[in-house]
Order: structure tokens, then C-alpha cells, then sequence
């Protein structure tokens, strides 16, 4: 299973453009990176600080490594989960060169110590660290090097207001239209040494849930399909056939996705459900139906929330083929 996984990670990094003019989608943002990039260059001074919001899989960690790369500088990755002191934080600001970008993923999730701590790294590049413990206990300030701070984020909400305003720049990733995800399709099956039709990447385009990261997933699953099944070339019917095997249907919707449809429509009566009664009737938590599935199903105007709990849509009912 390691040795899959690490397979895996292996390609989503070759799959990953390494400069803004390789990155697709995104325009604006790609424009005001730039900008900030290119300024920060001329003027000979680091970049300001980036935070990246957005659903999950729209290509903040990549945003992260081009700003690195077009930058030239180091980058220094770490997550908000993994930085649950000031102490964890402290080690890694203080280990910084001159210049490096630090990312931290998942930055909502960093502990208040850490957070308030690096308040004053961001503002004024250094850090307060207490050395002993009560009465003698004593604070020494460290200069750090000049660095720029990338922050990616699922929940922005849930950043702190001081945090977030000493950002220089924020930015909101948006899903992916059917045709940007067409051409990271087709992008990566050329990486990845695939024969790609542009109709049968169309198809897979379509089933991606506006993300590219779903995108590229589909991509290997389909040529697995026909690496096993038609030891051929990619078409039309082996994607209908492999999205069949997987249960994917053709707005992207998966098995569990329809079975939270098919409860709400059919075991209550398409009338609203509380979030905790409708994670007990499919057995899953709370919070991945809120932040992992849901998000979509209310995109595609297929489920709504109501003061009085999630209720499936006339559309939903349709495309389940209800009365």
C-alpha cells in the first residue's frame, strides 16, 4: 500500500505545471501573481504574503511552488496540523534563509499560540520566544530572515482577522469550467505518455466536479481500465465503461453522493434533514458530508440547506429519475 501511495504522490508531482504560464484556469489569479512576483523583483525585495483560499484540489500547493519557482527561492513546506506550539512554529521561522517561501497547508488549523505568534513574524520579521519557566521566565526576541509566507486555506472563515489582514494578497480559487479541465486532461495524458482523443478527455472533463485533481484521478483510473480490459487506445466507450466500474456518473456524481440523494428523496420524503440524523443514516461524520460532500451537490443545485436542516432539490429528484 506504501509503495501505491508513494507511486501515486510521484505522479500528481510530475502532473503539476511549474510556471504560471504553464498553469491552466485560474486567469485572474494567475495575472495577479504575476504582478506581485514580478514587482517584487524589480524592486529586489521579497514578495508579500499569500493566502490561497479555495475548495480542495484546485492547485493551491502548485500556486505555492510556482511562486517559489518564479521567485527563485527555496521553498519550505510544513501544515497547520503539524504546528500545534509556538515552539513548532518557532523552529521553523528560525531555520529560514533570506527569501525562502514558506507554505502552510491547511493554516486554518494551526493553534492559537502559533497563530498569534506569527503575527508579529509576518509584520516584522521576528519572533518572541519564553525561556525558563514561572517567575523567572523570561521573554527574548529572535530576528528571523525576510520571508514570504504562502497560507493555503479550505475555510478562510475560520482564519483569525489579524491573520488574514496581514496577508498582502488573497486569493479565491474558483471550480474549473468543462473546457480548462479539457485541457488539463489532455495535458497530462501527453505527460503521461497516453494517446488522449479530445472527445473521450471531454467526457472525463465533464465528470471532474470542476476540479483538476479529480480530473488527473479519473485520467489514471481510465487508463487502467484499458491497460486491464481493452489493451488498446483511450475512446468513448472505455471512459463509459470505466466510470460505470466506478460508480461515476455523468455530472461526477459518485455512489455516496446518490445515496444521500436517494435518502433524502425517497426514507424522508424530500423534506429537510438535520446535518447529525443524515450522517447516521449513510455512516459518515458530520463534517466530511459538510466540507467534502455537500459542496458540490449545492453547486449543481442538486441539495439545499434551510434553517431546518439539508432538503434534496426538484433538479436532484430529477436526476435520479424520480417522480
Amino acid at each position: 500500500m506504501s509503495e501505491l501511495s508513494t507511486e501515486e504522490r510521484e505522479i500528481e508531482q510530475a502532473l503539476r505545471p511549474a510556471s504560471l504560464s504553464e498553469f491552466v484556469g485560474q486567469q485572474r489569479v494567475v495575472d495577479q501573481l504575476s504582478l506581485i512576483i514580478t514587482a517584487a523583483k524589480m524592486g529586489n525585495r521579497t514578495p508579500d504574503h499569500v493566502l490561497l483560499a479555495g475548495p480542495p484540489g484546485l492547485g493551491k500547493t502548485t500556486l505555492a511552488m510556482i511562486v517559489a519557482h518564479e521567485s527563485g527561492r527555496a521553498l519550505k513546506l510544513t501544515s497547520g496540523p503539524a504546528i500545534q506550539s509556538s515552539g513548532d512554529l518557532a523552529s521553523i521561522l528560525s531555520a529560514l534563509e533570506p527569501g525562502d517561501v514558506l507554505f502552510i497547508d491547511e493554516i486554518h488549523r494551526m493553534s492559537r499560540s502559533s497563530e498569534e505568534m506569527l503575527y508579529l513574524a509576518m509584520e516584522d520579521f521576528r519572533v518572541d520566544v519564553m525561556v525558563g519557566k514561572g517567575p523567572g521566565a523570561a521573554s527574548i526576541s529572535l530576528e528571523i530572515a525576510p520571508f514570504t509566507l504562502v497560507g493555503a486555506t479550505t475555510r478562510s472563515g475560520m482564519l483569525p482577522t489579524p491573520l488574514r489582514d496581514r496577508f498582502g494578497f488573497t486569493a479565491f480559487l474558483e471550480y474549473y469550467e468543462p473546457g480548462d479541465l479539457e485541457t488539463v486532461v489532455l495535458r497530462s495524458a501527453a505527460r503521461l505518455g497516453i494517446a488522449m482523443p479530445e472527445d473521450s478527455a471531454r467526457l472525463i472533463a465533464r465528470r471532474a466536479r470542476g476540479t483538476p485533481r479529480i480530473a488527473n484521478r479519473l485520467l489514471r483510473r481510465v487508463r487502467d481500465y484499458v491497460a486491464v480490459h481493452s489493451k488498446g487506445q483511450i475512446d468513448q466507450n472505455s471512459v463509459f465503461r470505466a466510470m460505470e466500474l466506478f460508480e461515476i456518473d455523468e455530472q461526477g456524481l459518485d455512489r455516496v453522493d446518490r445515496q444521500i440523494l436517494n435518502l433524502l428523496a425517497t426514507k424522508f420524503a424530500a423534506k429537510p434533514v438535520g446535518l447529525s440524523t443524515l450522517a447516521v443514516a449513510i455512516g459518515e461524520e458530520p463534517d466530511t458530508i459538510e466540507a467534502v460532500i455537500e459542496p458540490y451537490l449545492i453547486r449543481v443545485g442538486y441539495l439545499q440547506r434551510t434553517p431546518r436542516g439539508r432538503e434534496i432539490t426538484a433538479l436532484g429528484i430529477s436526476h435520479l429519475g424520480l417522480a
